[in-house]
């Protein structure tokens, strides 16, 4: 583990911004951005686009390690260059940036009011990969829809099972059991998702450290405990779906837990604004969070 990139995480003022939109998440990533499906043709070009649209956001001189803590990568942006730099190299030496990559293959069906991860076949190979490319750790999604005690221990003992095989390969484990934002028992599933979070925590080892990603909760501070546990790195929130408004107020009133966001980072930009355009518009997204984030 990189110590200098370590102790930049836990106690760096400023967020993660959330660069990973994979496979299915790709148009919808690009729609938003202003490139519509007929403007690529295959994975291909759609990868090539969804890159340039990641090196703008990158290489924009609103995007500075000084209010941008990290950045989670897609496998194929973690294996592509950015100005002659592998991305991850250049994220951390040209703007003190710490990347992380998303190693999930995505959701399986919705079984007892979640989702669970796909299976991971060859993730030894992908987090050994994620080493030689300089990625400081991972992150890992699931989903809760429904307030099911059983799904949501699954779900929770999943993220972890996979976090220690992370953290055997000295890569920092971010664990995202999402909650929906529309599920009609959010409140009561985020009560059984803390409780068995608390639970599994207790399986990290003594000297080693995951983080948390969570949704935005209910109840103001309701995630408070895991801010100050030893075993935790950072607490991160994503947005879930929240507009970048809606989820800056939702975060400022959750004490010690910083951004993750994705959309509400990417909000605004599109590919037909001019560079000064594109430039303020991200900066004022990035100085919004920031400021949420220093909560």
């Amino acid at each position: 583990m990189n110590r200098e990139q370590q102790q930049k995480v836990q106690s760096g003022e400023g967020f993660i911004a959330a660069l990973d939109q994979s496979g299915g998440s790709t148009p919808k990533a690009l729609a938003q951005y202003g490139i519509a499906e007929d403007r690529y043709h295959g994975d291909t070009e759609m990868f090539d686009r969804i890159h340039e649209m990641r090196t703008r956001i990158i290489t924009s001189p609103s995007f500075v390690g000084e209010r941008v803590l990290g950045a989670i990568l897609f496998e194929d942006t973690m294996k592509r260059k950015v100005e002659g730099l592998g991305t991850g190299e250049y994220l951390w030496t040209v703007k003190n940036v710490v990347p992380f990559i998303k190693i999930d293959k995505g959701l399986a069906a919705e079984a007892d009011g979640v989702q669970l991860m796909k299976p991971m076949p060859g993730l030894d190979d992908l987090l050994a990969l994620g080493v030689e490319h300089g990625m400081f750790g991972t992150k890992e999604r699931s989903v809760i829809k429904l307030a099911d005690a059983g799904g949501i221990v699954a779900v929770v003992e999943q993220q972890f099972e996979v976090g220690h095989q992370v953290l055997g390969h000295g890569l920092v484990p971010i664990i995202e059991p999402e909650v929906d934002i529309n599920s009609p028992q959010k409140a009561k599933a985020e009560g059984l998702l803390r409780d068995a979070i608390h639970t599994n925590l207790d399986s990290v080892p003594e000297g080693q450290l995951v983080m948390l990603k969570l949704t935005l909760p209910d109840e103001d501070g309701f995630y408070s405990e895991f801010v100050s546990h030893p075993k935790v790195l950072r607490v991160v929130a994503l947005s879930g779906g929240y507009s970048r408004d809606d989820a800056n107020a939702k975060l400022s009133r959750n004490h010690g837990v910083i951004a993750s966001f994705s959309r509400a980072l990417s909000e605004g930009l599109h590919d037909s604004q001019r560079p000064e355009d594109f430039d303020a518009t991200l900066g004022t997204s990035i100085a919004s969070i920031f400021e949420a984030s220093r909560t």
